[in-house]
């Protein structure tokens, strides 16, 4: 079954279950999916859903970060529940540990010495691991290992 079907059929369990976050949520990410789709001119892969995935988990944690700042707790927590539910159409995350490992060969491969390799290292970072990690996440521990 591919992503695109996994996601329709989500939906419709969710809306037999009368489960309306999770409703919410797959109609929010079959809308951004659409528009994607729209913008690309054909349908998308399942690469290409994982990106439409990732974007939304980035924007809801930005969201989340925000609302807390604010002091709007139950906003905040609404969030983090969509998060978690946009979190099961992605492949298994890698933990920090194994991003900062695979970072470090990934210098050592490209002789990566400083801060001015930051670029080359991301791309080669998400070309190898794409959809099992947070860009923000690597750009963290790449700034780190490189400073």
């Amino acid at each position: 079954m591919s992503l695109s079907q996994r996601i329709t059929a989500e939906l419709k369990e969710a809306i037999k279950n009368r489960d309306a976050i999770r409703v919410s949520c797959m109609r929010m990410l079959k809308a951004n999916l659409k528009n994607r789709q729209v913008e690309k001119g054909s349908d998308l892969d399942d690469k290409e859903i994982e990106s439409v995935v990732s974007s939304l988990i980035r924007k809801g944690q930005e969201a989340a970060k925000d609302f807390r700042e604010g002091g709007r707790l139950d906003l905040a927590e609404k969030e983090e529940k969509e998060i978690r539910i946009f979190y099961e159409f992605l492949p298994e995350q890698l933990d920090s540990a194994e991003i900062e490992k695979r970072i470090k060969e990934i210098i050592s491969e490209l002789a990566a010495t400083g801060s001015e390799d930051l670029g080359r290292v991301m791309k080669a970072a998400m070309a190898q691991m794409a959809g099992k990690i947070q860009g923000k996440e690597v750009n963290e521990i790449a700034r780190k290992l490189l400073g």
